[in-house]
């Protein structure tokens, strides 16, 4: 998993309420196991007409928000079913950071475990930052984890609240694969243990 400390990029506003991860993802690209490739079909139906075209006033599809690392959206982002393929798919279109007032509680957390760092803020301090992002390309947010601080372009600065152990989790690139695998010389010894310990298992 991709590590995550400072991050400096561009923010897309995206003020619309209980984005959920059916509208992140459309349940008909949930065919694949893999983490890849879904970045394509991020906000599928919101950024495409029937016959596969972009439409031009979708957030994404502007100019100034194609090569967007952050959203800020509106209140209760990523609700709906718990598929993985949500964060999967804001991850592999390159966008690192989700700012809300809330998130449900299932996608907030299969964030951490995909490189995604979500931010929850005041309603007036994501609001602020909402209006700064309409601003575009020009108008970059920076964000660091260490401190657990969001700087507007203007020199605004946030402060957030992360659990620490999320934290530090994401700061160092660990999944839970790569949690248990921090164990694993104390596992080869176990194993080796119990081999000696009970042959005839």
């Amino acid at each position: 998993m991709q590590k995550f400390d400072k991050l400096s990029g561009i923010a897309a506003p995206m003020p619309l309420v209980n984005i959920d991860t059916d509208m992140i993802i459309p349940k008909v690209f949930l065919k694949t196991i893999k983490r890849s490739g879904l970045g394509v079909n991020l906000f599928d139906e919101m950024r495409f007409d029937r016959q596969g075209n972009e439409i031009a006033d979708f957030v994404l599809n502007q100019p100034a928000y194609r090569e967007a690392s952050v959203l800020v959206a509106g209140d209760n982002f990523g609700c709906g079913s718990s598929r993985e393929h949500a964060p999967w798919a804001i991850a592999d279109f390159g966008i690192r950071c989700v700012i809300s007032t809330s998130f449900a509680d299932i996608f907030y957390n299969n964030c951490f475990k995909n490189g995604i760092l979500p931010i929850v803020l005041p309603e007036e301090e994501r609001d602020a930052l909402m209006k700064d992002a309409e601003k575009g390309a020009n108008a970059r947010i920076e964000i660091d984890l260490e401190a657990q601080t969001v700087t507007s372009s203007d020199g605004d600065v946030y402060s957030f609240d992360v659990d620490s152990f999320k934290k530090h989790c994401l700061m160092n690139g660990l999944d839970d694969i790569g949690l248990t695998m921090e164990k694993a010389a104390s596992i080869d010894a176990f194993e080796a243990q119990h081999s000696a310990d009970r042959p005839w298992v």
